[in-house]
């Protein structure tokens, strides 16, 4: 079969990316990234050369350009990784977050129409469900929790995946969902909390904490993640929504806590910092039905995780400064 992964060369899809291409040999993979800011051609750069693999450069919201990438490779499954996930950066500037992540994945899908596809699957987020209280832990976000968003990016996100369903109830497009956890492993772009507070406390650089670091996250590994992708896109019911969760809830203040005692750097280090607009309390996911159906689990637990993932930073720190220093954006020569 033919992929077309798109957003494969960001955080999560370039790991999708890596496990994919080399789990299946047998099946050909093309990569579509538009090499936004987030977007680093280091993150897939040793996939170059590999017989079931290739890159294109270019933007999911171009629709002739997305028209005539489909008529030349004739795909049968599309998933689509590619959106802006910034929350803060969303705050600043809602409307890139709407063309992106609502335009983008409508325009994947005329496409997909158009040519058949035999699946279309979209990588969404637990945040379209908002938010619960920190006083309840007993309570979890299911596939059929309402949608209730906080942010422009949730908001983006939650528009997608409506649009998503409607595609599939009024032109019969064969899609699935998958809704995820707080993801984190190698290769994330540092803005987000576990590589800046890495890369903080590398440098003994203040590390700012949203708040009291009150905050609930659900943690899990992002190969985690792309095992459960994977099981959806070829074995997941068409029309269905799965949550993929991590069953390892943390507060921002726990998680930053652990990464200090790893790298062996004192908590002083910790900034409080004036809280961001809207924070949603808690996030927590129940991954019964993806568990269930498909048989999908953890391989990590946080603890394993998280290790593992300060060790990649604390050897790839010249990954980190290449982003720092801009360097990264000249990783693609086209």
């Amino acid at each position: 079969m033919k992929f077309l992964v798109t957003g494969g060369a960001g955080f999560i899809g370039s790991n999708y990316m890596h496990y994919v291409v080399n789990k299946y040999p047998e099946d050909y993979f093309v990569c579509l990234d538009a090499l936004t800011y987030a977007g680093n051609y280091n993150n897939i750069k040793d996939l170059e050369g590999k017989d079931n693999y290739k890159f294109v450069h270019g933007d999911i919201t171009d629709s002739e350009f997305v028209e005539k990438l489909f008529d030349e490779e004739n795909f049968d499954i599309v998933i689509n990784f590619a959106a802006e996930s910034h929350v803060d950066n969303s705050i600043k500037n809602p409307r890139l977050f709407l063309i992106t992540n609502i335009i983008g994945t409508q325009t994947l899908m005329d496409a997909s129409r158009r040519h058949n596809i035999k699946r279309y699957h979209q990588v969404s987020t637990d945040e379209v469900y908002g938010d619960l209280p920190l006083d309840r832990p007993d309570l979890l976000f299911t596939e059929s929790t309402p949608l209730h968003t906080s942010s422009p990016y949730s908001s983006s996100k939650a528009s997608a995946d409506l649009l998503v369903m409607a595609y599939h109830r009024t032109f019969g497009l064969p899609v699935t969902i998958s809704r995820c956890s707080n993801n984190y492993g190698p290769y994330q772009f540092p803005e987000k909390l576990i590589p800046v507070v890495i890369s903080k406390a590398l440098n003994d650089e203040k590390i700012p904490v949203y708040g009291k670091g009150e905050n609930v996250r659900d943690w899990i590994h992002v190969i985690d993640h792309n095992i459960g992708v994977d099981l959806i896109v070829r074995n997941g019911r068409v029309g269905e929504v799965y949550n993929l969760g991590g069953h390892s809830e943390r507060t921002n203040l726990e998680v930053v806590k652990t990464i200090l005692k790893q790298l062996g750097k004192s908590e002083d280090l910790i900034e409080y910092v004036t809280d961001r607009p809207g924070h949603d309390l808690r996030y927590a996911i129940d991954s019964t039905k993806v568990e269930k159906e498909l048989g999908w689990n953890r391989t990590y637990t946080f603890e394993s995780g998280i290790k593992e993932t300060i060790d990649w930073y604390v050897n790839n720190q010249d990954w980190i400064e290449n982003i720092k220093s801009g360097e990264y954006k000249n990783a693609y020569k086209n």
